[in-house]
Parts: structure tokens; C-alpha cells; sequence
């Protein structure tokens, strides 16, 4: 009996204490902005872009659920933990590489997709998110 309380002692410990780590968030596309793009007055700058960011925690447990990503852990070990932030950073870098800087153009994203790839281990897990677009200029 002693045993088992003393079980139950430090599952509830770990469970409500330990954790230091949380991280949950979500990329959601939708503006109050209404684009049309029947128009002729765009161009297609570039197709496929992508920018990803990941993390890496000790002792925790990582999921997506459909627009979101979550993970709860004692420890970050690697990365922010900003997944979305830093994806998004890394798509605007990675466009500027091929087509140069950004800055006074008007530009728009389309097709955005979005995914993650989530590793679980027992005392390890890691939570990559990649954000997938093409980007789109409009013309005077």
C-alpha cells in the first residue's frame, strides 16, 4: 500500500509540477481582408516557397491537431518554441534569396498550405512546422 502511494506520489508530481514546458499554436490564414483575384491585375512572382522552424524537448509529448500543433515537456532543448513565427520568418527569407527584397512591393500569398512533422520518443520529442505558399504581386 505504501508503495503504491508512493507511486502515485510522484506520477501526480510529474504529472501537475514538473512539466515546464508548453507550447501550443496555430496558423490561421483568414483576414477580414477580401481579395479578389478575378482581375488581370496580378502577376505570379514565385510558386512553392517554403520556410519550416523546429523544436526539440526533453521529457514531453508533441501533437497536430488540424490547424494547430501543441507540445507539452519539461525542457526545451533546441529552437524558441515560436514555430509558426519563425516558419513564416524563414518563408519571407527564402523568397528575398530568389527575388529579391520585399520592401515597397505589394505582395500577396496564395495557396497557402501548411504541415508538421512530429517525432515522440520516450525522453525526446521534436515538432518541425513548414508553411508552403506561392506569392503573388500586384500590379498599379
Amino acid at each position: 500500500m505504501r508503495a503504491k502511494l508512493c507511486f502515485l506520489s510522484i506520477l501526480l508530481l510529474f504529472l501537475f509540477i514538473i512539466p515546464g514546458c508548453y507550447n501550443a499554436g496555430m496558423f490561421a490564414s483568414a483576414t477580414i481582408t477580401n481579395v479578389s483575384l478575378e482581375e488581370p491585375n496580378y502577376i505570379l512572382k514565385a510558386k512553392n516557397v517554403s520556410g519550416e522552424a523546429k523544436a526539440g524537448y526533453l521529457l514531453g509529448l508533441s501533437a497536430s491537431t488540424g490547424m494547430g500543433a501543441a507540445t507539452a515537456a519539461v525542457a526545451r532543448i533546441n529552437g524558441t518554441g515560436l514555430l509558426y513565427k519563425e516558419a513564416l520568418e524563414n518563408f519571407w527569407k527564402n523568397y528575398e534569396t530568389a527575388n529579391g527584397p520585399v520592401e515597397g512591393k505589394k505582395l500577396g500569398l496564395v495557396n497557402v498550405r501548411y504541415d508538421s512533422d512530429i517525432l515522440n520518443l520516450i525522453v525526446y520529442t521534436e515538432i518541425k512546422i513548414s508553411v508552403r505558399a506561392d506569392v503573388i504581386e500586384f500590379e498599379e
